[in-house]
């Protein structure tokens, strides 16, 4: 499951280094537009899931994750062959709606075999795996950037790609068994979307999760464009970003071992007070707008990615909970909803970071407030309900 989502991870990370000789060669004169190439990947991943997940829900998670790679191939072909920059977009999204099936369908595969905080568990081993890409990424973009050329890193991507669907078929079983399909009608997703809207606690954390996602994507369109450009860092830029991503790794280590423990509901709600606080204290301590020392801004941000690290795969698992009897649709639609929240986020913000990093910071405040209130109305909710059953 970890290295279904991660052939994602690698299609956005290991193009980081190469977005200014892209833009370059495609005649980009905008430096911003270059975030487009990161954004517009998460808009085909929101989208495709609204197909892929009711299908998988009704012929199975394995055939609908192969169709899925079969449209990322063809995204891929094109990224590698245009000279427009549109229909390089045009690729990326694609990519996306490809790269949808494998994300979201590990995801139901896991709510299939797995329930409650071990899904949770589960969930953050997947993740923590899933966070290595990151950390070579860039690294592995970088090299092939040095050697070759940019296109090669898109020939990589395919070829991982394979090998990860070659051991999928060979050693994943399927794990909706034909008699707890869902017969495939013309209205399933409208159905499937009735069912999870009655589910209040899925549909808020579903929210949650496009308020972080959202604000962890600004960083993830504009940290070529900080490192590389505000601080000057070219080289040192895929030694930093691996840094900060074995931040997360830690910490969605870390919430395996004690979420069985101490509950994802506990542990997610913590972590997402620390990503509201972390944030406002450097909105306030920097308010002025000039960029602190490199050591500085990585301690902040390492603090910062801590905390998404306990947030990511609890929210996941809280939203998923309820929804085992559609879990193919209920991935979809937590999937397509928090991604269609996140990329309008992402390219709004990320328009402002130009030559400061505050912007992305308040971005991380208020998003991180909105989750906190959330939060904080579900549990209100909660305990009114303990103390209604007392």
């Amino acid at each position: 499951m970890a290295s279904l989502m991660s052939i994602v991870a690698l299609s956005i990370d290991a193009l980081l280094p190469a977005l200014p000789e892209i833009g370059s060669a495609l005649g980009v004169t905008n430096e911003n537009d270059n975030q487009l190439l990161i954004t517009m990947i998460f808009l085909g991943l929101g989208f495709g899931q609204l197909i892929f997940g009711p299908l998988s829900d009704s012929f199975g998670r394995k055939s609908i994750v192969y169709i899925g790679f079969i449209v990322f191939i063809i995204g891929s072909m094109i990224c590698v062959t245009t000279k427009s920059f549109e229909m390089m977009i045009i690729g990326r999204v694609l990519q996306g709606v490809g790269l949808s099936s494998p994300r979201t369908l590990s995801i139901a595969i896991v709510r299939d075999s797995y329930s409650g905080d071990y899904m949770a568990k589960v969930l953050s081993i997947v993740v923590m795996v899933f966070i290595l890409v990151p950390v070579i990424a860039p690294a592995l973009g970088q090299f092939l950037l040095n050697f070759y050329n940019w296109e090669s890193i898109f020939y990589v991507n395919l070829i991982y790609g394979l090998l990860v669907m070659l051991w999928f078929w060979k050693r994943q079983p399927e794990t909706l068994q034909k008699e707890k399909r869902i017969k495939f009608t013309s209205h399933q997703f409208i159905d499937g979307a009735k069912e999870f809207v009655k589910f209040k606690d899925a549909v808020a954390f579903t929210f949650i999760s496009g308020f972080i996602t959202g604000s962890f994507m600004v960083y993830l369109s504009t940290s070529q464009q900080i490192f590389q450009e505000q601080y000057n860092l070219a080289d040192m830029f895929p030694y930093i970003f691996a840094s900060l991503a074995i931040s997360i790794g830690l910490a969605t280590y870390l919430n395996s071992v004690f979420v069985l423990k101490y509950g994802m509901w506990r542990i997610a709600y913590i972590a997402t007070i620390a990503y509201a606080v972390i944030s406002v204290l450097y909105v306030v301590l920097f308010w002025s707008g000039n960029n602190p020392s490199i050591s500085v801004l990585i301690g902040f941000f390492a603090l910062q990615f801590f905390a998404v690290g306990f947030i990511f795969g609890n929210i996941r698992a809280l939203a998923m909970q309820p929804l085992g009897h559609i879990a193919g649709i209920g991935a979809a639609i937590n999937g397509f909803v928090s991604t269609v929240m996140a990329v309008p986020i992402a390219n709004y913000i990320g328009s402002f970071v130009n030559d400061s990093v505050l912007p992305l910071f308040i971005g991380f405040s208020i998003f991180g407030i909105l989750s906190l209130l959330t939060f904080i109305i579900l549990k209100r909710k909660k305990d009114s309900n303990a103390f209604a059953l007392d």
